[in-house]
């Protein structure tokens, strides 16, 4: 069993194993519209009943629910870990992807839903039809890894 004793020894164990972890890009645009669309249709109930216990109640419960969506926007992972991507959303784990089944990867301007937290998005083609949208932060240096492991990937973000 291997334990680590400080942060040094456990960036020296990432380092070992090659383990890169990017973190989802956030739109403050997209986080403003869900808080619109949780909180505004509340305002004229305010006004008109003014603060009963139902009310309360109901704002209480959006405002937790709120919470875990901010959650998972804050904490949208891919790791990239020996020839597999491992991508969290807050709580969920996707299936792993291997690296080596990638085929291309592009810019995507897509809103279907997809563990990226920001309109700003890349897709990547693997396996015979599927494909994959996400959002990290820094898309080049991703993309670059990936393909320093891949070789044959499709990069068509430096275009």
């Amino acid at each position: 069993m291997c334990y680590l004793k400080s942060y040094t020894q456990f960036f020296i164990f990432v380092l070992i194993l090659r383990v890169m972890i990017y973190y989802s890009k956030v739109s403050y645009t997209l986080l403003i519209v869900v808080f619109v669309v949780f909180f505004g249709s509340l305002i004229p109930n305010y006004i008109q009943d003014g603060f009963s216990n139902t009310l309360f109640m109901t704002t209480a419960g959006l405002i937790v629910v709120y919470g875990l969506i901010l959650h998972m926007f804050f904490n949208t992972t891919y790791t990239i870990d020996q020839q597999m991507l491992h991508i969290k959303c807050g709580f969920i784990r996707y299936n792993s992807i291997n690296i080596m089944d990638m085929k291309k990867i592009s810019k995507s301007s897509t809103l279907m839903s997809s563990p990226a937290a920001s309109f700003d998005r890349i897709e990547i083609t693997h396996g015979k039809f599927d494909e994959l949208i996400i959002s990290p932060k820094h898309k080049l240096k991703f993309a670059n890894d990936l393909q320093k492991i891949n070789p044959n990937l499709i990069n068509k973000l430096k275009v």
